[in-house]
């Protein structure tokens, strides 16, 4: 129902008995996610079958005509085609083949029906564009791209919409965003489950302008990553989207590397993604002053251990952090801070 489309998701916690990894430390609880379906089934194809009479009067009922059952059948089956929506051979061809036009109608129509609802357009039009844009699936992390692929891609009267959209929105930013993250997860278990273009697409442009929407509550990321630690796809999905918010932001994107990416140091699918992200997010922004005093010991000397493990094939790349790192720790005036490492160095010298 309309109603309940409406309706914003909401956390709650759900107990378990089974203890995660020492590397993930021990959750207290999984976060699960209550989604709400958007107003259109498939990208505004159909409409739901249940809809709220107060807001959404229904259909007038008109008069059957006599000898138009073929007619009626034939529109139909064209009706059902065209509701499947085929995959194209790239993204790029997928996002040229969309009807802006199109898209806009279905967001005014969106919110004219729901006026007071600002969540369910962005729903709507996270649905609308995932379904347009299925294109060949994409490994979780996108590391064969830029760092804001598939947002990159976007053309700028479609970014004006998106843009649009959400400083309309501003209010239900946060749990867009979580809306999106967990639609993500959810395809993942499916078989074969939608690409997420269109939902990677809304995280990037929310957090290109919203950085700290990612970084309100870590705590929540860090139990649904303890939750997932069974699936790599999905603990790296999480990853790559609260990673987002550091390209814009260095000091949003450290905290999202030492609240979610340093605890999962040590797990072997997904360290790799962990190193990577903090190597690209220290070259796209060489002036680190913004990052001074984020690195304390607690943090700085996890890392180094991580990076002289016997047998890690990761080492060379720790290596090459190590430089910018140190700066990040000692700050701008190392002699005033030093003192407050020395007494972990004889710990680390003797174990």
């Amino acid at each position: 129902m309309a109603a309940k489309a409406a309706g914003g998701g909401r956390w709650e916690v759900v107990k378990k008995g089974r203890r995660g990894p020492r590397a993930l430390g021990e959750a207290n609880g999984v976060w699960k996610y209550d989604l709400t379906p958007p107003l259109y089934e498939r990208g505004f194809e159909r409409i739901l079958k249940r809809q709220n009479k107060e807001q959404v009067p229904p259909p007038a009922v008109e008069p059957k005509k006599p000898g138009n059952k073929k007619q009626t059948k034939k529109a139909a089956t064209l009706a059902n085609q065209n509701q499947k929506q085929g995959r194209f051979r790239s993204l790029e061809e997928a996002l040229k083949a969309l009807d802006v036009a199109a898209l806009q109608k279905e967001l005014d129509k969106s919110q004219s029906v729901f006026s007071g609802n600002p969540s369910v357009w962005l729903k709507d039009l996270a649905s609308y564009l995932n379904y347009k844009l299925q294109a060949p699936l994409s490994e979780p992390t996108l590391s064969q791209h830029t760092h804001d692929y598939p947002y990159s891609l976007v053309n700028r009267e479609l970014r004006g919409i998106i843009r649009g959209l959400l400083a309309k929105a501003a209010g239900s930013l946060e749990l867009f965003f979580d809306h999106c993250l967990f639609t993500m997860l959810q395809e993942l278990d499916k078989t074969p489950g939608e690409s997420l273009h269109g939902y990677r697409i809304c995280i990037q442009a929310i957090l290109q302008d919203k950085p700290k929407i990612a970084t309100m509550n870590l705590g929540k990321f860090l139990e649904l990553l303890r939750s997932h630690q069974s699936r790599p796809a999905k603990c790296l999905t999480i990853m790559w989207a609260l990673g987002q918010a550091g390209f814009t932001n260095l000091t949003e994107g450290l905290k999202v590397w030492l609240g979610i990416m340093l605890p999962v140091l040590g797990i072997k699918s997904l360290s790799p993604f962990a190193i990577a992200y903090l190597d690209r997010l220290l070259l796209m922004h060489p002036n680190l002053t913004k990052g001074f005093g984020m690195i304390g010991p607690k943090d700085f000397f996890p890392l180094l251990d991580f990076a002289y493990m016997p047998n890690n094939s990761l080492t060379p790349s720790c290596v090459r952090l190590y430089p910018r790192l140190k700066v990040l720790a000692f700050g701008a005036r190392p002699e005033s801070l030093l003192h407050t490492y020395f007494p972990s160095f004889p710990v680390q010298s003797h174990p």
